[in-house]
C-alpha cells in the first residue's frame, strides 16, 4: 500500500503543549477508527509552524477524507517513492 507524507500548515505547532498534542492525536485516532484499517498513521514530526505526518493509505483521497473529518489541514500530500538512509550508501 502507498505511503504518504502529509504537510500540515499549523502556525505555532512547535509551541503546542503536550496535552494539546495529545488531543490532536486522540482526534486523529478516532477518525482513523471510523475510516477503517485501510488508512494508518505511522508517526508525525512537529516543527515550529508545520506538522509532517507519515501515513499508509490506499490513495490521497483517503488522506484528504481523514483531514476533512478531523478538521486538520492537509496542505500537501506527497507519495513516498523511495526511502533512503545511511545504509543506502553501502
Amino acid at each position: 500500500m502507498p505511503k504518504y507524507v502529509i504537510e500540515r500548515d499549523l502556525p505555532g505547532a512547535g509551541k503546542l503543549a503536550p496535552a494539546e498534542l495529545q488531543a490532536v492525536s486522540q482526534k486523529s485516532c478516532a477518525v482513523l477508527r471510523e475510516l477503517g484499517p485501510q488508512i494508518q498513521w505511522v508517526h508525525s514530526y512537529v516543527t515550529d509552524d508545520k506538522i509532517y505526518c507519515i501515513y499508509i493509505a490506499p490513495n490521497p483521497e483517503a488522506v484528504k477524507e481523514h483531514a476533512r473529518r478531523g478538521g486538520f489541514p492537509a496542505n500537501r500530500i506527497s507519495e513516498v517513492r523511495s526511502v533512503i538512509d545511511p545504509i543506502s550508501a553501502e
